[in-house]
């Protein structure tokens, strides 16, 4: 028997949110293909059949070739980024505790080497315009401890309605986990008959599969962890002996010798883990000090609800400079080798023009031909290639795509003309640097958000933890912390 209740309304919410972000994650495919130099792998149709460019250039006797402009873009603003990278400040009421939680941050940062997570967190949101982290309390290599993992917005999903780029109006958000069968039955398997039912559920064949995802993951179980945001109707009430306010449910006795309140509602973070067919392998209010889910996430610019990548914005120029470097190959081994003439009445018996045209494209050809009757010998006829402004466009494109990307000459270190002078370059660079501003500068404010969770995170291991109890200032447990740049 089943020990997991079902919760199949929630699964198809997830499901539909999911699919809504379908677009989203295709250009984030593209955009790291290209990235990462996959640049002719785009789909065309040639006569009724889809075929990657790179085939259909094959076809037709050219070589593909590429120049990676956009992973140099990517790394010059890495470069600028690791260059210019601000540490965000604790600050506190009081110092004592300001100075433990500043020591504590810095100990956090580098146990989860943060500098390094955060480097390719960057080029996760250049690449797709959006970063996802996820923030958690647990224990982890042989220590207990906060800790930081970035996801990767594939396996993520987040309420599709949502238009704020703060993300404040979130109400569903959740990853996809696919993890060994040990590791389910260590994370949900509570009792035996909890492991008989993870055995149920978990062994027919496409339950890695089901749902949410094509991707085939062999031997792994697929699990999906959501957070939603969900109302609660109770009562806050005031005990006017102590002067506090508490939350009643209505569930239990209310506590206090004087209680006042209205009955109104308030909101509440909860999490659900759920198998491919809708199972609750596990369940339950937040817990955490900051009452809400574990993620910090970042889309860039998300007007209307849109995601537009850095990568994204140059990938047209991109593909039409790749285009003039494979057409100025082809004009250059065109005339290079020039066409060859054959008259009809040299070919040898049996022998055809398409088998002229394979030897002749061999390095190492043998044509037979004949030379009686006067026919005249099979001979080649080359010319210089003509200037048809190859050159020029591609030039143009080159200069399009710096100021596209706003990754100029300047910022990228290249030799300023002699004619420009000192000051002149070192405005040149200080402009470049400006047109990234708004980008770094929206992610340093999702690295601002990740650090206020590690801040409570930290508080919440520190106060609960009784061997760190002892360690802590005395005003600690009343003091609030805040995060200055």
């Amino acid at each position: 028997m089943n020990s997991f209740r079902k919760d199949v309304a929630l699964l198809s919410e997830v499901k539909c949110h999911w699919e809504r972000m379908a677009p989203f994650r295709k250009e984030r495919t593209r955009s790291k293909r290209y990235c990462y130099g996959d640049q002719w792998g785009d789909q065309v149709n040639v006569d009724g059949r889809w075929m990657r460019e790179e085939q259909y250039i094959r076809s037709q006797g050219s070589e593909p070739l590429k120049n990676n402009l956009i992973r140099r873009l990517v790394k010059q603003v890495l470069g600028l980024y690791r260059s210019e990278r601000e540490i965000c400040e604790v600050v506190c009421d009081d110092h004592e505790a300001e100075r433990w939680m500043q020591k504590r941050l810095l100990s956090v940062r580098r146990d989860n080497s943060t500098d390094e997570l955060e480097a390719r967190a960057l080029e996760e949101f250049l690449i797709s315009g959006m970063v996802v982290q996820r923030k958690t309390l647990g224990r982890r290599n042989n220590q207990s401890g906060c800790w930081t993992d970035n996801v990767s917005p594939d396996r993520f999903f987040v309420d599709s309605q949502l238009c704020d780029n703060r993300g404040w109006d979130v109400e569903l958000i959740g990853e996809i986990h696919d993890m060994k069968f040990d590791a389910l039955l260590a994370a949900f398997g509570r009792s035996p008959s909890d492991i008989s039912a993870l055995a149920a559920i978990y062994s027919s064949d496409d339950a890695v599969q089901r749902y949410l995802s094509n991707e085939e993951v062999r031997g792994l179980c697929r699990v999906y962890e959501v957070w939603r945001k969900e109302r609660v109707f109770g009562m806050l009430c005031h005990d006017h002996a102590n002067g506090q306010l508490y939350w009643w449910d209505g569930l239990s006795a209310p506590h206090g010798e004087a209680v006042a309140g209205e009955w109104t509602n308030t909101t509440l973070w909860r999490y659900y883990f759920l198998s491919p067919d809708g199972d609750v392998l596990a369940e339950g209010d937040t817990p955490y000090f900051h009452h809400s889910h574990p993620y910090v996430f970042k889309a860039y610019p998300f007007i209307d609800g849109e995601i537009h990548s850095f990568v994204g914005d140059v990938i047209d120029q991109q593909r039409y400079t790749n285009r003039l470097i494979t057409l100025y190959d082809w004009v250059m081994r065109s005339s290079a080798k020039g066409v060859l003439l054959v008259p009809e009445e040299s070919l040898a018996e049996g022998y055809t023009m398409a088998d002229v045209a394979d030897e002749w494209a061999r390095f190492n050809g043998v044509i037979p031909v004949r030379t009686r009757n006067g026919a005249q010998l099979p001979h080649q006829v080359s010319a210089n290639a003509v200037n048809i402004g190859i050159n020029e466009l591609l030039q143009t494109q080159l200069g399009m795509m710096e100021d596209i990307s706003g990754v100029t000459g300047a910022l990228q270190g290249k030799t300023a003309n002699a004619s420009v002078s000192g000051v002149l370059y070192e405005q040149q660079t200080r402009n470049a640097t400006l047109s990234q501003l708004d980008l770094l500068d929206t992610f340093r404010n999702f690295i601002r958000e990740g650090m206020k969770k590690d801040v409570s995170n930290i508080r919440q291991h520190a106060l609960t933890h009784a061997s760190m109890k002892h360690h802590l200032p005395p005003a600690f447990a009343e003091a609030t912390f805040e995060i200055k740049s």
